[in-house]
Formats: C-alpha cells, sequence, structure tokens
C-alpha cells in the first residue's frame, strides 16, 4: 500500500509540474509572447517549444517559430537561435517575416563570440575584430547581404547595409593583417594571395590601397614582374598620392 501511494504522489506531482498540460494554442502563445515582452526568456522558450511540439501546424506555429529564434537570440544561445530561423527560412519562404529571419541571423552572427575576453585578459588579447576568427562574421555579411540584395524594401535593410559596411571593412582589414603576418615571413605567395582577395572582393574598403601596395611588392620580390607593373598601375589610378607607390619604385632587390 505504502508503493501505491507514493508512486500515486508521484504522478500528482507531475500532473502539478506540467500546468500547461491542458492549455490551448492560444493560450501557450500569450504567455509566451508576455514571457518574452518581460524578459524572462527561459520561460518564453519553454511555452514556445510547447507550442511547437503540441500544434505544429496551428495557426501559431509559424509566428511561435520566429519568436522561439529571437528569444533564443537574447538569451546568447546563438545555435539554438540560428536553428529556429533556419527551421523558419526552409518552412515558410513566402512568409511576410522572412526578411526578419535572415536579419535575426545576421545579428546573431554579428554577434556570435563577442564578450569572450574580458577583464584583464582583455588588456593583454586584441578585441579588435580583425585579429579574431572571422567565420560568423563572414556569415553574417551574408545574411546581411541576403536582406540588402533581396529585400531592399525591408525596414531591416538600412541597418544591414550599414553593418554590411562595417564588415566589409573589418574583413578586409583581417586579411591585410594576414597578409602583412606572411610578408614578414617572408611567404610572398601567400601574401600576395590574400591581398589580391581583398582587392577582388572589398572593393570599397580603406584597405584597398594597402592590399596593392603589397600585392606589387610582393610580386617584385618573387620577380614576377608584369604582375608588378599592373598592381602599381591600378595603385596610381585609383590612389595617385598614396606613399606605397613611391615604396614599390624604390624597393631595390639584394641578389
Amino acid at each position: 500500500m505504502l508503493i501505491v501511494g507514493v508512486a500515486s504522489g508521484c504522478g500528482i506531482l507531475k500532473e502539478k509540474q506540467d500546468q500547461t498540460k491542458s492549455w490551448s494554442a492560444q493560450r501557450l502563445y500569450d504567455s509566451a509572447k508576455s514571457s518574452l515582452d518581460a524578459g524572462d526568456y527561459v520561460t518564453a522558450i519553454e511555452y514556445y517549444e510547447k507550442l511547437e511540439s503540441r500544434f505544429p501546424f496551428g495557426i501559431f506555429a509559424q509566428q511561435a517559430q520566429l519568436e522561439l529564434a529571437y528569444a533564443y537570440y537574447k538569451y546568447v544561445e546563438p545555435a539554438s537561435s540560428l536553428a529556429a530561423a533556419d527551421r523558419f527560412i526552409k518552412l515558410y519562404p513566402s512568409h511576410p517575416s522572412i526578411d526578419y529571419a535572415h536579419y535575426l541571423k545576421g545579428l546573431v552572427n554579428f554577434n556570435r563570440g563577442k564578450g569572450l575576453i574580458s577583464g584583464i585578459i582583455e588588456r593583454y588579447i586584441p578585441s579588435d575584430d580583425s585579429q579574431r576568427d572571422t567565420s560568423s562574421l563572414r556569415e553574417a555579411f551574408d545574411d546581411f547581404a541576403e536582406v540588402v540584395e533581396n529585400y531592399p524594401n525591408s525596414q531591416y535593410a538600412k541597418d544591414s547595409e550599414q553593418r554590411l559596411n562595417y564588415l566589409r571593412n573589418t574583413l578586409a582589414q583581417h586579411e591585410i593583417n594576414v597578409a602583412n603576418y606572411y610578408v614578414k615571413r617572408e611567404a610572398y605567395i601567400a601574401a600576395a594571395n590574400r591581398a589580391k582577395y581583398v582587392v577582388e572582393n572589398f572593393q570599397r574598403a580603406p584597405v584597398v590601397a594597402e592590399a596593392l601596395v603589397i600585392m606589387a611588392k610582393c610580386y617584385k620580390i618573387l620577380a614576377l614582374d608584369d604582375l608588378s607593373v599592373e598592381a602599381l598601375r591600378v595603385l596610381k589610378l585609383n590612389f595617385p598620392t598614396h606613399s606605397g607607390i613611391s615604396e614599390v619604385e624604390d624597393l631595390v632587390l639584394i641578389e
């Protein structure tokens, strides 16, 4: 009898723990949205996930999926946020908020990995994005480009364009940092290739001139005279007063 009593007690406890068991889709969604608006992301995520599980094809499923992605983003769970956003994009490609789904992915990737260096460590490790692993920034670039190119009238297009400009400059600077690293180690082919990548892919970035200088110097050192002359020609044409012009012309090779 005691065993039966304990078992029954466990059943009652379990019943009490899941108070949402009999909730309608409307109530689950409203409760999730209220929690989200109040900044209670843990509860919001719990309710959204239950809504998805119990009513996957209901009228609230689409919006719940998108808001779940946002809740994960605010709760700093980037992988879960990206997964939720990707599911939304795959399931509802014609949804009126599809532009926001891509924009949200951009925000997640843009912020992913930031804030990991803090306190005393930040005094010794560069916090400049151009010095860090750029994989998430490249993904953010693609996400924001999706918004700008395919949804130019979106309310998120302007901010996406501004972030694209920042990312373009940051990624280009990263390539230049790597190119200079290779130059110091006399890996001139690798350095020239990195600089060439900047010229070909980030034409509006401020460091394009520096990339052309690196190309011209490295090609000259490698005795690839035609390539060096061409890089110098483009440099003079686009940046006629750049100090790198004289650096290339005055470069004397010691045999």
